[in-house]
């Protein structure tokens, strides 16, 4: 995949580390020079990820509901809709694709931002793409653009506000596709810093949902809040000086930490995107560490029988994927004990279809569910697991694994291509990276056909 081209406008950072108001705007008119060939190349990366699961997620009940509101409300042709062959207004298509494309949750995580980056920020940077009618790599830039953006307001709200409840892909993610879409859309710095202002009364999302539709239906409000606001914004709408950091903004009402660490080493000398993490598991990140610690050991457990499995984790997701006895195979994905036997009995976690109503129910696996017990220790990092495998022989087994070593990005980018291929077949996953590798010579609309019907 090719990177790089020209630019627009360079906002200065303060010598001190910025506010998270003053970072936005720099980020948001970084130009396109200024993005690293390691940014751009996860960038690339990352579009072609989601558009391979937005592909994969267009039969998802909650994709066909969402794609079904915004049919039915029509509006100006401005946007592609994923999975259909028509084109709907840009906000609209932000909503439905972003839904979309976290229907399945096998779309890529950024630990430090605590959310899913990408589903939130590229569905609205492609709308706005194509609604006035960018080039392609204006849309990866401005993608790049907003998906820094989420991963540093992410980090400032802090653990805190992912405690209390809130959706960082959703709340953090509004951010981001504001600054992706106001990029796109060529909004001067007084325009960003009131369209940043105003989605800050519009983001939202909440962890209660996780395991329904309303989950994915985050990422797509996130994504619609950020084209809305950008459009407002450039029509002259007003909002507060300061919505995130101000008094009574969104950080200080929303359990926010309001931690200024976010901006101590600022794009373009270091960008937190790089660190983003993509799933070869079709179920949460959270449970991945396990499943590849686990996975190391099957060949010693072979032919033996496991007396109970200890799982050490951070707390945080203890919260999230140990639902003891799912009822249904979306909340499978959101379980330890659940996956654990999965992985025990040769029962594939990378193939999205595995995850059935029937799958939850299945006797052998709930009986085997039972032995494994989640523990929370805090000294473990997000993308960390440890793993204690006590055998009823008296033989005991044990494995690590760490999500956040270092990613060799061409070795990734096959296992990703390989993902794809699984998910929409090897001539649609083709087509895409292809693509993508000819960016310079794309619209934002000739981009769009990836997800098209």
């Amino acid at each position: 995949m090719n990177s790089q081209a020209t630019a627009r406008v360079v906002a200065a950072l303060p010598e001190e580390a910025p506010s998270t108001r003053e970072g936005l705007l720099a980020v948001a008119a970084l130009p396109k020079d200024a993005l690293s060939e390691a940014v751009w190349r996860t960038g690339l990366l990352s579009v072609f990820d989601t558009f391979a699961v937005m592909r994969a997620g267009f039969g998802e009940p909650a994709s066909k509901i969402a794609r079904d509101l915004v049919l039915e409300e029509a509006g100006a042709p401005a946007a592609t809709l994923a999975g259909e062959a028509v084109r709907v207004p840009a906000r609209s298509a932000a909503l439905a694709n972003g839904t979309t494309a976290h229907a399945l949750d096998y779309d890529d995580t950024h630990f430090g931002h605590i959310g899913h980056v990408s589903v939130a920020v590229l569905p609205a940077a492609l709308a706005m793409g194509e609604a006035v009618d960018a080039p392609a790599e204006d849309v990866v830039a401005g993608f790049v653009r907003g998906a820094e953006a989420a991963c540093r307001v992410g980090k400032a709200l802090g653990r805190a506000h992912y405690v209390a409840g809130f959706h960082q892909t959703a709340t953090s993610g509004a951010f981001g596709a504001t600054v992706a879409a106001g990029s796109i859309a060529g909004l001067d710095g007084d325009a960003m810093d009131r369209a940043l202002s105003i989605v800050a009364g519009r983001a939202s999302g909440l962890r209660c949902q996780f395991g329904t539709m309303s989950k994915p239906l985050n990422a797509g409000i996130a994504a619609q809040n950020g084209v809305e606001a950008v459009l407002l914004a450039k029509r002259g709408f007003t909002a507060a000086d300061d919505g995130f950091g101000g008094a009574q903004g969104f950080c200080a009402t929303h359990h926010g930490e309001d931690d200024h660490s976010a901006w101590a080493e600022p794009p373009p000398g270091r960008f937190l995107f790089t660190d983003n993490r993509y799933k070869l598991h079709a179920c949460c990140h959270g449970t991945h560490a396990m499943i590849e610690a686990l996975t190391s050991l099957v060949p010693a457990i072979a032919g033996r029988s496991v007396a109970s499995i200890t799982v050490d984790t951070n707390p945080r997701w203890l919260s999230v994927c140990d639902i003891k006895v799912p009822r249904t195979g979306l909340e499978v994905k959101f379980s330890y004990a659940h996956i654990a036997a999965m992985v025990l009995s040769g029962v594939s976690t990378a193939a999205d279809e595995t995850y059935t109503d029937a799958l939850a129910a299945d006797p052998a696996l709930r009986e085997q569910a039972v032995r494994l017990t989640a523990v929370g220790r805090e000294q473990l990092g997000d993308g960390e697991a440890r793993l204690t495998v006590t055998l009823a022989d008296g033989g005991t087994l044990t494995a690590e694994y760490d999500l956040d070593a270092p990613v060799d990005l061409e070795t990734l980018g096959a296992a990703l291509r390989g993902k794809a291929a699984a998910l929409i077949g090897d001539e649609r996953a083709e087509a895409i990276w292809q693509r993508l590798d000819d960016l310079e010579a794309l619209s934002a609309r000739n981009l769009a056909h990836s997800i098209a019907a």
